[in-house]
């Protein structure tokens, strides 16, 4: 290891042994990124196909206020992860509102019927406006949570799970999960007239995680919803044979 008695070609060699190494390196690379891109390319190829069947079968829908949204750009929830894609979000059929926007027109008529009762007549011209004010109030906070809790109750369905999300009330929120590979079994029932009219239902989907159950409670074309989920589990269990 002397450096004075090594000769000049000697240290060619060792220059030429060294440019070897790295383009062996850099071509394992090369193929492993390789490997990663075709991965990467087959994701996306599935993915693409994926959504086009549902598409096919559910269709689209931009509104925000629709029962059915498809891959919808405007709707998120806290939970999500961040590499997590919304497939479809159900809402309750709107027939389901017709009951509370009826009892909101006859709160809203009714001030105007009262004024036929002697009683009423004969109260201070004050009173009679507190009183109004009050009940107009009361009706709209009752309208407006009805409104709010029919909105914001709603069922995800994304590329890795189910998710159930019932607001009883602004200060109650119920949160339900369940992996789409951990669904065992899906079923769904259609009863009574007003449902087999509409084709609004009720959707059961049986699990193996800590929540036996989730439901996805009237809401519009079960069938559909059915026909996106067994999709969507069928290309869970192709991504996880490839793994």
């Amino acid at each position: 290891m002397d450096l004075d008695s090594v000769a000049p070609d000697d240290q060619i060699e060792v220059k030429n042994r060294m440019t070897v190494s790295p383009k062996i390196e850099e071509v394992e690379v090369l193929k492993e990124t390789e490997s990663e891109t075709k991965k990467i390319r087959e994701t996306v190829d599935s993915s693409e196909e994926v959504r086009d069947k549902i598409y096919g079968i559910v269709g689209h829908t931009k509104s925000p206020l629709s029962s059915l949204l498809i891959n919808p750009h405007i709707f998120d929830f806290e939970e999500r992860d961040s590499d997590e894609k919304i497939i479809l979000v159900a809402r309750p059929h709107w027939i389901t509102n017709l009951s509370w926007i009826l009892t909101t027109i006859v709160l809203i008529i009714a001030p105007s019927l009262l004024r036929f009762v002697p009683i009423i007549n004969n109260l201070p011209t004050k009173f009679e406006i507190l009183g109004i004010f009050a009940w107009y109030l009361i009706t709209f906070a009752f309208s407006f949570e009805k409104f709010l809790s029919w909105y914001f109750d709603v069922y995800i369905i994304t590329d890795e799970r189910v998710i159930d999300i019932a607001f009883n009330n602004l200060l109650d929120k119920k949160f339900s999960e369940a992996k789409l590979s951990m669904i065992q079994d899906i079923t769904s029932r259609v009863s009574g007239v007003s449902q087999t009219m509409f084709n609004f239902g009720t959707v059961y989907i049986q699990t193996a995680a800590e929540v036996s159950e989730i439901q996805f409670e009237l809401v519009p074309n079960p069938e559909k919803i059915i026909k996106v989920l067994q999709i969507l589990r069928e290309n869970e269990e192709k991504r996880g044979g490839n793994k």
